[in-house]
């Protein structure tokens, strides 16, 4: 199963790109002997001005084009299902043992995502009630996807 993370706005080199990038290569090494890889990060940006609701649905559409053909969609939204990393990993493996072959994880840009997307998600999450900035969830969701895999392994890295 492929994991790929598709989001707003691009990642330059900072701290923030050096986390994600290292969990993303752990996500890859730990999930290959069980099935699941990662694929790059597919950053969309509008150029064009835009606000408000018309800005989220020209960066739905970009998004939406970054998605892997037949992938299951999961958006991170505020308002999403809040879980444990147990019951995230679970939820992972369903989608690997039931042949789900590509995951997106879409994270919107700074107004969140267009309701256009969401509706078309099969699961939408979120990490907790806090409003996260939209760069920083895509280090927290790939450490969670690499904790995943590591619960799913039986790794130690999880401590529960």
């Amino acid at each position: 199963m492929r994991i790929q993370i598709c989001a707003v706005g691009r990642l330059k080199s900072s701290p923030e790109k050096q986390l994600l990038d290292d969990y993303l290569s752990r996500l890859d090494a730990a999930g290959r002997g069980i099935g699941i890889t990662a694929m790059p990060v597919a950053e969309v940006e509008e150029k064009r001005r835009h606000e408000g609701a018309e800005l989220m649905e020209r960066e739905a559409v970009l998004l939406t084009g970054a998605i892997p053909k037949g992938a299951l969609i999961v958006a991170l939204d505020e308002r999403g299902r809040v879980e444990t990393s147990e019951a995230f990993a679970k939820r992972l493996g369903n989608w690997r043992d039931t042949g789900t072959s590509d995951i997106a994880f879409v994270i919107g840009g700074a107004n969140g995502l267009a309701p256009s997307l969401r509706d078309h998600a099969a699961h939408i999450m979120a990490f907790g009630a806090m409003t996260w900035p939209h760069m920083l969830a895509r280090v927290m969701l790939a450490e969670q996807l690499y904790r995943a895999v590591t619960i799913l392994s039986g790794h130690p890295y999880h401590r529960a």
